[in-house]
């Protein structure tokens, strides 16, 4: 970086997060350039000090992990508008793991590296995917029951449930809510074998995986003790 940058650029560049996550730290005040709150115009330098709260700057590594909270009415099909490319800001070209439809909300896994990703995807591994539903009437509990043929549920208020499903089986659960007469709300997937999202993160935003959260992925398929960090 050999001329000044602006603020959000240089938190994405430098692996805190990307631009999008960068400005809404900015407005809530967790970033700081030499002790001083930084704006969201501002500009930094070699010799100036960036502190992010509760983030850390990432060493960069061979591959690039970004979780995104992908907003409704985007696609993870390529070459189409609305793609979830256009909410990313990475150098690097990564590609998402697994798909969601369009009116899927929640995580989704975007990286560089094909063999974890393969792994991720390949049912040899059984990998866990956590959906949250929430649906306009109240849940009743003969129909709870009912979801447990598609995986594990529980039930998180009155209309909304969680459910454990294997790859593929988001168009099944619509199929089952609207065969018992349930309006669906939100289809949102909030984990990802030991990738979790809160509920609560921000739709459109975008954070590098920590190391420890791209271990933990590695180890589930196999190639934590292959690869040395």
């Amino acid at each position: 970086m050999s001329k000044p940058v602006r603020i959000n650029k240089y938190l994405a560049e430098n692996g805190y997060c990307s631009r999008r996550e960068a400005d809404r730290l900015i407005q809530a005040g967790k970033v700081f350039i030499n002790d001083v709150p930084a704006g969201l115009g501002d500009q930094v330098s070699l010799v100036d000090r960036v502190r992010v709260i509760g983030r850390d700057k990432k060493v960069r590594t061979e591959h690039v992990y970004i979780l995104l909270h992908k907003p409704i009415g985007y696609t993870t099909k390529a070459g189409v508008e609305n793609n979830v490319m256009e909410l990313i800001d990475s150098p690097d070209r990564v590609f998402p793991v697994g798909r969601l439809s369009s009116q899927t909300t929640g995580l989704l896994l975007l990286t560089t590296d094909g063999t974890l990703a393969e792994r991720l995807l390949n049912p040899r591994y059984g990998i866990e995917q956590e959906y949250v539903i929430d649906v306009e009437q109240t849940i009743r509990t003969i129909d709870l029951g009912r979801f447990q043929a598609l995986g594990k549920t529980r039930l998180l208020s009155p209309s909304r449930f969680a459910i454990i499903l294997g790859e593929g089986r988001q168009r099944e659960v619509i199929g089952m809510c609207e065969a018992l007469g349930y309006h669906m709300l939100n289809l949102m997937r909030t984990r990802i074998g030991s990738l979790k999202m809160p509920t609560t993160y921000p739709e459109g935003n975008a954070r590098y995986l920590t190391e420890k959260e791209v271990r933990d992925l590695e180890k589930l398929v196999g190639l934590q003790e292959k690869r040395k960090r």
